[in-house]
């Protein structure tokens, strides 16, 4: 039997990236993918055009704009508008040409701020949200109620899973523009190569958080877009239907910082600026209804940081440059 035609947006990025790879190892000879240059997601017509050529059988939305607190406080115009412009077009389009399947990828600042931990799916828009990632949280939280409103109207099977702060492979190491794991090796690394005294790190390092590889990601993505719809609605409700993805362990960013300092071999100190804002106090999910549906982590965090670093060694030259 033919495997099912899968239109996988956002292929290039850290997420897609790992989800693509399991999808050729698991023998996936249909995914149709587009570079950006290729398809603009943001661009309506351009959407509809491209999925009423291709009819996919089913969609992963992993196309996303991400960064972390320095960029989300940077650019917010940029990170509400095209967040909600590349879900909004595919999801009403996947509709549009009777795609039934889709997975749409969200994250866990979709919590309000000061949320009960660990925090449950139905902590959704029970308070306020972290004011330094708001826009991008408020895109996502829209991209699970549109799937839930053609779910709820037009019948559609269009599911949303909300990962913890993702690592790994392929991902953003820009010094200034990424997130605190890809930040952190850079500086490490950085100042290592310089034989540098110290390193100096955004925050107190009290602030707690979850880190998931992206392989188990991917992997979970992979198992939640390919569950039976029963078993799926059994654990959601048409209107709480999301599904958190995590390790339900979580450390301190002082914890982490040693940990990739030692991954490293930076044999310097760590100084911390407290000045620089620490974003919410701690971040925990509450994986429960995903582990119910047969599936857990096989990443420990410092194994998947040495292979993080790894890879990072590899590719250090296109980093140069940023």
């Amino acid at each position: 039997m033919a495997s099912k035609k899968i239109y996988l947006a956002g292929h290039r990025g850290m997420v897609g990236a790992a989800i693509l790879r399991q999808l050729q190892a698991a023998g996936h000879d249909n995914v149709v993918t587009r570079t950006h240059a290729e398809l603009d997601l943001t661009d309506q017509a351009a959407v509809q055009a491209f999925l009423q050529s291709e009819k996919p059988d089913q969609i992963i939305l992993a196309a996303a704009k991400v960064g972390g607190i320095h960029a989300n406080n940077e650019y917010p115009a940029e990170f509400i508008y095209q967040n909600l412009m590349m879900e909004a077009n595919i999801i009403h389009q996947a509709w549009a040409v009777g795609c039934k399947e889709l997975l749409f990828l969200g994250s866990s600042c979709i919590y309000p701020k000061f949320a009960e931990q660990p925090m449950q799916e139905s902590a959704l828009l029970t308070g306020i949200l972290e004011s330094t990632n708001e826009p991008y949280a408020i895109a996502k939280i829209a991209g699970i109620k549109l799937c839930e409103s053609y779910n709820r109207q037009y019948g559609t099977d269009y599911r949303s899973v909300m990962p913890t702060n993702l690592y790994g492979e392929n991902d953003n190491f820009h010094l200034e523009n990424s997130h605190v794991i890809p930040a952190m090796i850079r500086k490490f690394h950085d100042a290592k190569v310089a034989d540098a005294a110290t390193v100096t790190l955004w925050g107190t390092g009290k602030a707690m958080r979850e880190f998931l590889h992206v392989n188990d990601m991917a992997a979970a993505s992979l198992h939640v877009l390919n569950l039976p719809q029963a078993a799926y609605q059994a654990v959601t409700e048409p209107m709480l239907s999301h599904i958190n993805v995590g390790t339900g362990v979580d450390v301190t960013i002082k914890q982490l910082a040693e940990t990739i300092q030692k991954v490293v071999g930076f044999n310097g100190d760590i100084v911390w600026d407290s000045s620089k804002p620490d974003g919410t106090p701690r971040k925990l999910m509450d994986s429960a209804k995903l582990r119910a549906l047969g599936w857990q982590p096989a990443i420990e965090l410092e194994q998947g940081l040495k292979t993080t670093y790894d890879w990072f060694i590899r590719h250090e030259d296109s980093f140069k440059s940023q």
